[in-house]
């Protein structure tokens, strides 16, 4: 469904759990696009919402109602899922169906089996689905791209990526959903280190082998999946990465990217820590600075959702295909999928 030039967009959200208050912000800062209507399973939480917002509410049922219940009546040309994994891929299918355009949150299923049937009715669907993939958004990551692409440094051989976060028993208490397989589909690799792992994959090339294990070394009587995981990638381009995740630690510490690339003057490294920093074989370093950094509880989600949903908007309204969709879903959750069915976690 291709939406002609003309008003803003008729965008509506539907979960409204913690990340929806950045979609929330974020709509309302779009050019392209302004909130009609929300939606959550908890009616009274979508009542309170929708009068914040100003606008239409919808909630009670099994969630699916009433989503189905907006649509109908609100006709929105882009709904932005925030809702527990497991109802990831149900309504975003659901949405395709109808002809609506389809902004998700991560991950795109809670099972690579979800995941892999949503690529296909994406593919078939006339409407078009974005994957939240909003670090790729950010200024110093997309400075990294361009460098990959300039090839001045040469190819990149190796990688690595390390998350460090903090989650206790209270995060998981707030939303019981996050600690349980059948609902969250993964622990810290897929709520928070998906990101990362998105950005080695996006650097490197999708996983041709992978070897690895997830544990529970913080949470264990806590939750049923894995505040801890390691694995080693070995990527269709011939680069290696290893990986690092934990919400052991006892803070929110940056995150890292590095990649070691090889060209004829010798190694270089691309060190993404916020900032990204290119030691050059000579030994000069050139720093990329983050110009806009988030505060607060919750910085570690970043700035650059703004960015991605105005440019989902903004392809939507141009009738142009996005670029972060079902299948980058897919290549991570195939990672992940690995690796849980290694560690023999998920029982």
């Amino acid at each position: 469904m291709t939406v002609e030039q003309g008003p803003p967009l008729r965008v509506a959200v539907v979960g409204l759990g913690d990340i929806s208050g950045v979609h929330l912000d974020a709509v309302a800062a779009s050019p392209h696009g302004g909130l009609v209507a929300v939606a959550d399973l908890d009616e009274a939480r979508a009542t309170t919402v929708g009068a914040v917002r100003g606008v239409a509410s919808y909630g009670g049922g099994d969630g699916l109602d009433a989503l189905e219940a907006m649509v109908e009546r609100e006709s929105p040309d882009v709904v932005h899922v925030c809702t527990p994994h497991d109802r990831h891929a149900p309504m975003a299918t659901w949405l395709l169906e109808q002809g609506v355009h389809v902004l998700l949150e991560k991950p795109s299923a809670h099972t690579l089996a979800g995941a892999e049937a949503l690529v296909e009715v994406a593919a078939r669907s006339d409407a078009q689905l974005g994957l939240c993939f909003q670090n790729r958004y950010n200024t110093a990551a997309r400075a990294l791209r361009d460098l990959l692409d300039d090839g001045s440094l040469g190819a990149p051989y190796a990688g690595r990526g390390v998350v460090t976060w903090r989650r206790e028993a209270a995060y998981y208490a707030r939303s019981p959903w996050r600690g349980r397989w059948a609902e969250a589909g993964g622990g810290v690799l897929a709520n928070q280190a998906i990101h990362t792992l998105d950005l080695l994959l996006w650097y490197l090339g999708d996983a041709a082998d992978v070897e690895g294990t997830a544990l529970r070394l913080a949470l264990d009587g806590v939750v049923e999946v894995e505040d801890t995981a390691t694995f080693r990638v070995r990527h269709d381009g011939g680069a290696t990465s290893v990986f690092w995740a934990t919400n052991g630690h006892l803070a929110d510490s940056p995150v890292l990217v590095e990649l070691l690339l090889r060209g004829d003057d010798g190694q270089a490294v691309a060190r993404l820590e916020t900032d990204l920093v290119v030691t050059r074989p000579d030994g000069r370093e050139e720093t990329t600075r983050e110009p806009v950094l988030a505060t607060g509880e919750r910085a570690y989600w970043g700035v650059s959702h703004d960015r991605l949903v105005a440019d989902f908007h903004a392809h939507v309204r141009d009738g142009r295909p996005f670029w972060i969709g079902a299948e980058d879903g897919a290549r991570a959750m195939r990672v992940l999928e690995t690796v849980y069915a290694a560690s023999g976690l998920r029982g």
